[in-house]
């Protein structure tokens, strides 16, 4: 069945992740609440960011998820501990939300910068698309560096605010 080919796809990474989100959101201390966390925030850095979210999480729909390569284990192991990270820097925020690490820059915008990881393991997994792209991996991988760098500086506006 030729569907069940296109159904294969790195997009499918992300449905743990953007389950974890939609369940926790409200969980999340009132600083990351949208209106709090959106208020004030430059119109550049949140078109860029939003952009790029866009792009960073469309793009694994048309990457092939496979793991039969070496670098494409080693980028589901980096996807693994990503998720672990990620998933961990949330449990802080939302149990401990006065505690030194979540009051402290590194620790408020550790949801922010460690999704970075998963997403570097996205894209050593899904080095090939259902069409011919060259560089895909790359290209992943430095949008997703983008990314990051926009909803990290959204992040740290927000920590400065507080």
């Amino acid at each position: 069945m030729k569907i069940k080919k296109y159904l294969l796809n790195c997009f499918l990474l992300l449905i743990p992740l953007f389950l974890w989100n939609i369940i926790l959101v409200g969980y999340l201390p009132e600083t990351y609440s949208p209106e709090i966390f959106w208020k004030d925030i430059p119109i550049w850095i949140g078109y860029s960011e939003n952009i790029l979210r866009i792009v960073v999480f469309a793009i694994p729909a048309i990457m092939i998820f496979s793991l039969q390569t070496r670098l494409q284990k080693i980028g589901f192991r980096i996807y693994l501990a990503g998720i672990f990270i990620y998933f961990l820097s949330w449990i802080f925020v939302i149990i401990y939300p006065q505690s030194n690490w979540t009051t402290n820059l590194i620790g408020f915008m550790a949801p922010a910068y460690t999704s970075l990881i998963f997403l570097v393991g996205i894209g050593l997994i899904g080095n090939k698309a259902f069409f011919n792209i060259s560089y895909l991996s790359l290209i992943y991988i430095g949008l997703s560096i983008l990314f990051v760098v926009f909803h990290t500086t959204h992040t740290y506006i927000v920590f400065q605010r507080l």
